[in-house]
């Protein structure tokens, strides 16, 4: 396989975290599902989130991928497993590679519009949101429904004014559309938030030559 996951993931960990609550809830811990894509494949999320915590579950053709990453972004590790392959790797991150991957991500100005409409059963309203450097405008729903820890809002929505339902997300210079499933107050089992000892530990660079 040859999956440049680095860049891929961290997008996944920095739109995914957000979304996790359901309307006139407080929740510290869940987990929410949505489909994806990750480098043209189609990819089904199951993202856990505790207050400092987050872990995506992500199936993508025959590989389990799993995103772990912390609420201040300082930690950053993508587990993959390929049963049919028998691999089982995990890389783990160096500052360096963070800082470089959340450089790359988008700077934005938002301006709140007066539409509004229902999604996925929250109220929504919509934001135009405008990338500094490119000057693009990209169409997000948010919803003031519920309240999570500021911990979880993504990185480049924080300053949003609410949590986005529908949005725009960036992996590896490629745009993709997010639209929440559905939403519960599941706790993680056993183990979501680590990596298995039956793994093999290495940098991003040596996951990212499989």
């Amino acid at each position: 396989m040859n999956i440049k996951l680095f860049n891929v993931a961290l997008g996944i960990a920095l739109t995914a975290t957000t979304l996790s609550a359901s309307a006139q809830k407080n929740y510290t811990q869940g987990v929410v599902s949505f489909t994806t894509e990750m480098r043209g494949q189609p990819a089904d999320v199951k993202e856990y989130f505790t207050a400092d915590s987050t872990a995506a579950l992500i199936t993508m053709g025959p590989a389990n991928v799993k995103i772990l990453s912390n609420a201040k972004h300082d930690f950053f590790a993508v587990v993959l497993d390929v049963p049919v392959a028998s691999i089982k790797k995990a890389g783990i991150a160096t500052p360096s590679e963070i800082e470089d991957g959340m450089s790359q991500m988008p700077n934005f100005t938002f301006t709140p519009g007066t539409e509004t409409k229902q999604i996925s059963g929250f109220n929504c309203k919509k934001v135009v949101a405008k990338e500094a450097k490119s000057g693009k405008t990209y169409d997000v729903w948010i919803t003031n429904d519920f309240t999570v820890p500021e911990t979880a809002l993504p990185y480049y929505y924080n300053k949003i004014g609410g949590f986005p339902v529908q949005y725009t997300s960036f992996q590896q210079g490629q745009e993709t559309s997010i639209t929440i499933k559905s939403i519960a107050d599941t706790k993680a089992p056993a183990g979501t938030f680590s990596i298995g000892k039956d793994y093999t530990r290495g940098s991003m660079a040596d996951l990212n030559a499989q």
